[in-house]
């Protein structure tokens, strides 16, 4: 790695578990092992640019202007501004959590949320990124990845495929992900959090490539006096929609 690329890694710190708020100078080099002069060094310019900021006996933390970023994010990202006013009505309209992620690396991120009800309360909230294996907003991406990339995930995570019920082999998992793409959408029960349904469908970019996904997700109890089918038709349509309006900005 150049410099560049290993002063960004400081901020990958922050990046893994929920808990990781604050690292100490020791933490860091002994995690990335560079010198402490190093370290300083790195450390003075991203405090200096705001991305980090530190607190005496505590340690370094992310910086306030991460958070006038996500602020700039939220009022102007096209993404969501396209998606806001059909999540409300989707949310609403069903009384359920209606969540927009889009695709980051090999996993997904949640990127807005709106909620119709009190009934549940979805803790993937804004900022909170999980697998491309798992729940229904995640599988809604995985089904429109590229071959070759679909192909590097595999053969890097063939394990946690199989596991997630895809296969053994990749063309075992790419003939499950061909049913999910005729379909048009995806729904799982209970996978990530109990008690619940998720239905999501795919969000494309003005080229037609996976960006993200819209998700519906509904107490199991609500969803009975439904029809699966009907709730899917209408988070097909308002994904549908968000597309449409991403295609013309």
């Amino acid at each position: 790695m150049n410099s560049h690329e290993k002063m960004l890694g400081l901020l990958d710190l922050f990046d893994g578990e929920e808990n990781a708020v604050t690292v100490t100078i020791d933490e860091m080099h002994e995690r990335l092992g560079y010198t402490r002069s190093t370290l300083y060094r790195y450390l003075k310019t991203l405090t200096d640019a705001g991305l980090l900021t530190s607190l005496p006996s505590v340690g370094y933390m992310l910086g306030p202007r991460i958070v006038e970023l996500d602020y700039k994010i939220r009022t102007g990202d096209l993404l969501i501004r396209a998606a806001r006013t059909v999540m409300e009505e989707l949310a609403g309209q069903f009384r359920g959590i209606a969540l927009l992620c889009r695709r980051y690396r090999f996993d997904v991120l949640c990127v807005h949320q709106e909620s119709g009800t009190d009934a549940i309360h979805s803790g993937y909230e804004r900022g909170r990124r999980r697998s491309l294996l798992h729940g229904a907003a995640s599988l809604a991406i995985l089904a429109y990845l590229p071959e070759h990339q679909l192909r590097k995930f595999h053969g890097d995570a063939a394990a946690q495929f199989a596991e997630a019920g895809f296969g053994e082999t990749l063309r075992d998992a790419k003939a499950i992900l061909r049913e999910q793409r005729q379909r048009g959408w995806v729904s799982t029960a209970g996978d990530v959090t109990p008690g619940v349904t998720g239905i999501a469908a795919p969000v494309f970019d003005a080229r037609a490539e996976i960006l993200g996904s819209l998700s519906l997700t509904l107490p199991d109890a609500q969803l009975q006096a439904r029809s699966l089918d009907d709730i899917a038709e209408r988070v097909v349509f308002c994904a549908a929609v968000i597309s449409k309006t991403i295609a013309r900005s």
